[in-house]
C-alpha cells in the first residue's frame, strides 16, 4: 500500500511541470515578491508579464540600544507620559520622549534617536 501511495506521489510530481508546459506557459521565479509568467499568446509569440506581489508589512521588535525607526514602527505617534504612569511609563529625561509602536511605548533620543527604554504592552486601547 505504501509503494502505490509513495508511486501516485512520485508521479504526480512529474506531471505537474509537464502539464504546465503544455499550456504554453513557463514561471520564472526572480527574487522574493516578483515572478515572471512568459506565456505564448494566440499568435504563438512568447510574450513576457511580471507579477508583483507586496511583501507584508514587517514591524520591528525593539530593544535597548537600536535606533528607532519610525517607518518600521507600527502605529507611530508620540505620546504623553502622564497618561500611561499606571503602565510603568515615567517622565523622559531631557532630550528623550516617548512614542508608541504598536502596543509598546519607546522612549527615544530626540538627538540619535537610539531607544532608551522599551516598555511593552503598556498601549492598551
Amino acid at each position: 500500500m505504501k509503494k502505490l501511495i509513495l508511486a501516485a506521489m512520485t508521479a504526480s510530481l512529474f506531471a505537474t511541470p509537464m502539464a504546465a508546459s503544455a499550456q504554453g506557459r513557463t514561471v520564472i521565479k526572480e527574487r522574493p515578491g516578483r515572478t515572471v509568467v512568459v506565456e505564448k499568446n494566440r499568435h504563438g509569440q512568447n510574450v513576457r508579464k511580471t507579477v508583483v506581489r507586496q511583501q507584508p508589512a514587517r514591524y520591528a521588535k525593539w530593544q535597548r540600544g537600536q535606533r528607532f525607526d519610525r517607518n518600521r514602527a507600527a502605529n507611530y505617534r508620540v505620546i504623553d507620559y502622564r497618561a500611561y504612569r499606571q503602565r510603568g511609563v515615567y517622565a523622559p529625561p531631557r532630550g528623550y520622549q516617548w512614542v508608541r509602536s504598536g502596543n509598546d511605548a519607546v522612549l527615544v533620543a530626540l538627538a540619535s534617536g537610539v531607544i532608551g527604554a522599551v516598555i511593552g504592552g503598556a498601549i492598551l486601547n
